[in-house]
């Protein structure tokens, strides 16, 4: 995989980036979002894509 698949995931609640992950951007155009556990509010939160 190439860098510009590459996407960040950051935590909606503690504005912390989480993830990295991999994105196909020709098919998907919108913003990911997911719901994935975070080890700073200890909790599942809503992770949203970055630039």
């Amino acid at each position: 995989m190439s860098q510009d698949n590459m996407i960040k995931l950051e935590c909606t609640v503690c504005k912390t980036v989480n993830y990295h992950s991999h994105k196909n951007k020709k098919i998907l155009k919108e913003r990911l979002e997911m719901n994935k556990y975070c080890k700073h509010c200890k909790k599942h939160t809503l992770h949203k894509e970055t630039k």
